[in-house]
């Protein structure tokens, strides 16, 4: 297996109900780890921007409103098959269809605010980093670090 980069992005919702911390620890729990993070305010045009590929679907405007409703937490994952791993533990995008122990089952409320968003496919998971984390702002992950 391949070590891969995604984006996660924890969505309004979760910053909101206080699970950052809990969010993060499924991810390095289970081999993720982030190696870029930080908290941000969306603005309509980066929330139309990202989401473009949904721009002619009936929920686009409703998405971009509620990612700009309040902060999200932008994350690059680091990991084997990264992008893959990262959907099994967010779970279904309807949490009433996501398995049990998933981020989405245990906190997300509906199929709108699912707490969580990740990238689709490791060609989505290229685009999307490099969105929002320029590469000098993603950082090798080596505890073995000499200082």
């Amino acid at each position: 297996m391949a070590t891969e980069r995604t984006l996660s992005i924890i969505k309004p919702d979760g910053v909101e109900k206080g699970i950052i911390g809990k969010i993060i620890s499924r991810f390095e729990t289970n081999g993720l780890k982030p190696i870029a993070i930080r908290l941000a305010h969306l603005s309509r045009r980066e929330a139309e921007g990202f989401y473009a590929v949904h721009k002619a679907r009936p929920f686009f405007n409703d998405l971009v409103t509620f990612m700009t409703s309040g902060p999200v937490v932008l994350m690059v994952l680091e990991g084997e098959s990264a992008v893959a791993r990262n959907r099994e533990i967010m779970g279904a995008t309807d949490p009433g269809k996501a398995a049990e122990g998933t981020i989405r089952k245990d906190f997300a409320t509906d199929i709108e605010k699912n707490t969580v968003h990740g990238s689709d496919s490791p060609e989505n998971a290229k685009i999307e980093v490099s969105y929002y984390f320029p590469e000098v702002q993603v950082h090798p992950y080596d505890w073995k670090r000499k200082t």
